[in-house]
């Protein structure tokens, strides 16, 4: 079996309304025994989704008649030959996960299995799941919402109580007063004021749900290591699951310091990519919740060697998700196969008909669980509309 051809495929939003500029880009690795496989890089939402389609295209000529069940040459071939795959980044890990979730996917299509039993098999029949990012609402699919008050963070997480969630995650943070997001300076000793507003939403999630769901704290790094640590003592009266990326993480000492001046779980790593780039957070003992993003990391390849890597630490797993329907499946295949699996994320975005409709199964959780796909493979494929209504470049 060998590789004929890949398409780099900018997947179009047909109800464009809810999230402009939200962008999946997957890649789909043809070869000639007519098996393909699907993977996606992991950049649908911020700033770069139009660099990680030029990197997969760049790999991709990497891959013309090569084996593809020979993920891991492949990838290190990627890692190796490019220059610029042993300086990681986010950019370059992303078009390399995208390649590697692909060829793994073709595997388990070839060999007639769920990914997962590539894995090692399933560790648990059902994912236990956590509603993710309610500073945007929840319940309305289709009307993202920018949530200000407290009453308002308090009707939203009582709406994922009712849809059956234990857990959620918000950023209380990241909203201003004015419905803004991103534009109070949070950081240094005198944050203390900007900080309250969020310690009121806390406030009144806790106190309208009681001790029935469990808290994630989002920071997006946010804050600096003064107010982070501000923040978290501040907090710490509302029992918090863990506390998201406080600090960035290019600094491990930074973040460090954080998890030494409070009492809460720290959660971090969706850009922090490869082994390499996971190491010092785990000799120095610096995350308890690890969230690698399978779509920036390295793929199911490296994914899989850093969940295990924590596992010697006694670091639980999360694999991050923000991304398309491609990228939820490849989750729930390597969650359920690792036994340090803690908790899966449902991202508000993932709720969108235009999200869902791109690909040809909807998988959501029923009371908060996720069942795992059997399909063989990752147990996703983009719909053929999806594919021939989206911009898209084929290398041969």
């Amino acid at each position: 079996m060998k590789i004929v051809s890949v398409d780099i495929i900018d997947v179009k939003n047909p109800l464009q309304s809810a999230v402009a500029k939200w962008r999946p880009i997957v890649v789909r690795i043809n070869t000639d025994e007519g098996v393909s496989g699907f993977g996606e890089v992991g950049m649908a939402y911020g700033v770069g989704a139009s660099a990680g389609f030029g990197m997969a295209k760049d790999l991709a000529r990497l891959l013309i008649g090569e084996d593809p069940m020979r993920s891991e040459y492949i990838w290190d071939k990627m890692q190796k030959k490019t220059f610029w795959g042993q300086g990681g980044g986010t950019v370059v890990s992303a078009g390399m996960s995208a390649i590697d979730i692909a060829l793994w996917d073709i595997k388990g299509k070839v060999l007639g299995v769920p990914c997962y039993q590539l894995f090692g098999g399933k560790c648990r029949d059902e994912l236990r799941t956590y509603a993710s990012q309610l500073q945007f609402g929840w319940g309305n699919a289709e009307k993202k919402e920018i949530l200000t008050t407290p009453e308002q963070y308090a009707k939203a997480a009582e709406q994922a109580l009712a849809d059956g969630y234990d857990a959620i995650k918000v950023d209380v943070n990241e909203i201003d007063l004015e419905g803004r997001a991103k534009k109070r300076n949070l950081y240094g000793c005198f944050a203390r004021r900007d900080l309250l507003v969020g310690y009121e939403r806390l406030k009144a999630i806790r106190e309208a749900v009681g001790d029935k769901i469990d808290i994630i704290v989002e920071a997006h790094a946010l804050t600096d290591t003064t107010s982070a640590i501000e923040f978290g003592n501040m907090i710490e009266e509302f029992r918090i699951a863990a506390y998201e990326e406080p600090v960035m993480a290019l600094n491990p000492g930074q973040l460090k310091q954080v998890k030494d001046g409070i009492n809460i779980p720290i959660a971090a790593g969706e850009r922090v990519y490869t082994r390499w780039g996971f190491r010092p957070f785990f000799e120095d003992h610096i995350i308890d919740l690890i969230q690698p993003d399978l779509g920036t990391c390295g793929g199911f390849s490296e994914a899989k060697k850093i969940c295990d890597m924590g596992h010697i630490y006694d670091t639980t797993c999360q694999i991050h998700v923000c991304g398309g329907p491609i990228m939820t499946a490849a989750a729930l295949q390597l969650e359920c196969a690792i036994p340090n699996f803690a908790i899966h994320e449902l991202h508000r975005y993932a709720l969108l008909e235009g999200n869902r409709v791109t690909c040809k199964y909807d998988y959501l959780p029923v009371n908060g669980k996720y069942q795992i796909p059997d399909l063989p493979g990752i147990g996703q494929e983009l719909t053929d509309k999806s594919i021939a209504e989206s911009p898209k470049e084929t290398v041969k």
